[in-house]
């Protein structure tokens, strides 16, 4: 088995165990033949829905909004289709639907929200007074800047109607019962999504500290709204979440220890250096690329042959105009440049959504012969850097990876294979 079929073995594995088809049945609320509601967002709702409905016998209803693309056909839960990571019309509407279909419920009511990554963007409900036209604008502003996803849900929260506990306390005094598909380092509940059904622990002062440290204007009369407090979010221990429970199914560390037990079987020693890894995306390549260099020398983390796998989210601060990259394929042209070719390593990258960023490869690989192709094809991979397009780059030497959508999202996924030919 090549070392690339490895890799891409590893990443299917990594993928497989979040599945929300065998994540989502076991954590269902008790079938007793009563009404369920169902409202969702995220890149695995639709599937998220399916497998609900293939296991849900009584009265069943509802909507989830998902990123174009990823959606599934349904039979009694509507899946509508909207954009990511900037917000459309589309998202807009969908919010304001799910909002509708949660509102005036009883206590003896049940929702069941299914969340996961991409659900900030798909829940485009902006608070009154702040029109989509504006947080289309922050949100590129926010995507640009390097912000962390912690910091960026900080301000997405506090300028929504429905994010940051607003979803649960609108559903009140109904039960909502959240099946989650984490995507964030930590696995907070509150910053996935954006917590539409938890306890935000953070404030609208919060917020404009985060627009601040990264320079980001916003209009005065806005400001004054986030000082004063008007848009605060509810915190925890809000009474109109009483109600609310959250469970956890699927996540970054559970789909690296899937990842390092296919290695196991594959007698492949794995190593897994975390599951929350957050910094800029290329110096965190070449950090991961010292790791690999010391195993392929020394032994050291780890005796070759051996594998490197970690998770998280790194972020982009994009400086260059017209890129196309994605913060796997931008790291791994920083572990291409610190490797150097070193012999026996290999490497991949890629979005475990099947997106890396919004370009339409899920991520790439890196071989010992990456920098000597680039050069024979004249690739200059500084250039392809300072410019911010990662994916020209490796689509240039024919090393993307390309997918399609997975239907789930459990982050990044990075894999460095050390001592095989």
């Amino acid at each position: 088995m090549s070392p690339r079929d490895i890799l891409r073995r590893l990443f299917d594995a990594a993928i497989a165990a979040a599945d929300p088809a065998l994540c989502v049945p076991p954590h269902l609320p008790a079938d007793d033949g009563g009404r369920l509601i169902v409202i969702g967002a995220g890149k695995a709702s639709a599937v998220m829905a399916r497998a609900v409905e293939e296991h849900w016998s009584g009265p069943l209803d509802g909507l989830v909004v998902t990123r174009y693309g990823h959606g599934v056909p349904c039979e009694r839960i509507e899946i509508v289709e909207a954009a990511h990571p900037v917000p459309d019309a589309a998202g807009e509407a969908a919010a304001a639907r799910i909002l509708g279909r949660i509102s005036g419920l009883t206590a003896s009511d049940r929702v069941l929200a299914l969340i996961s990554g991409g659900g900030s963007a798909l829940l485009a409900a902006p608070a009154a007074g702040i029109t989509l036209a504006e947080k289309r604008g922050l949100t590129t502003a926010l995507l640009r800047s390097g912000a962390s996803i912690g910091e960026m849900n900080c301000v997405r929260k506090h300028l929504s109607a429905i994010k940051g506990g607003r979803l649960a306390a609108a559903a009140w005094p109904a039960s909502v019962l959240t099946l989650a598909i984490s995507d964030v380092p930590g696995d907070d509940p509150a910053v996935i999504a954006s917590g539409p059904t938890v306890g935000d622990p953070t404030t609208a002062v919060d917020a404009l500290k985060v627009l601040d440290f990264y320079g980001i204007a916003i209009p005065a009369a806005l400001r004054a709204r986030l000082a004063s407090g008007e848009l605060e979010t509810p915190k925890p221990g809000d009474p109109r979440l009483a109600n609310s429970a959250f469970r956890l199914i699927a996540s970054p560390r559970r789909m690296l220890e899937a990842a390092a037990a296919e290695a196991s079987r594959l007698g492949i020693a794995p190593l897994i250096l975390g599951d929350a890894i957050e910094g800029e995306a290329r110096e965190v390549g070449k950090a991961l690329a010292g790791m690999a260099l010391s195993c392929g020398r020394h032994g050291f983390p780890a005796k070759k042959p051996c594998v490197l796998l970690s998770g998280g989210e790194t972020t982009v601060t994009l400086k260059g105009e017209g890129g196309r990259g994605g913060r796997n394929t931008e790291f791994l042209l920083g572990l291409a440049l610190a490797l150097d070719g070193a012999p026996g390593i290999h490497a991949l990258a890629a979005d475990t959504d099947g997106i890396d960023g919004s370009a339409d490869n899920a991520g790439a690989f890196v071989t010992p012969e990456t920098l000597r192709r680039a050069r024979e094809l004249g690739l200059d991979i500084r250039g392809f850097m300072a410019a911010n397009d990662a994916r020209g780059f490796f689509s240039a030497l024919g090393d993307l990876l390309v997918t399609g959508p997975t239907r789930t999202n459990v982050n990044d996924f990075r894999a460095i294979l050390i001592g095989l030919e």
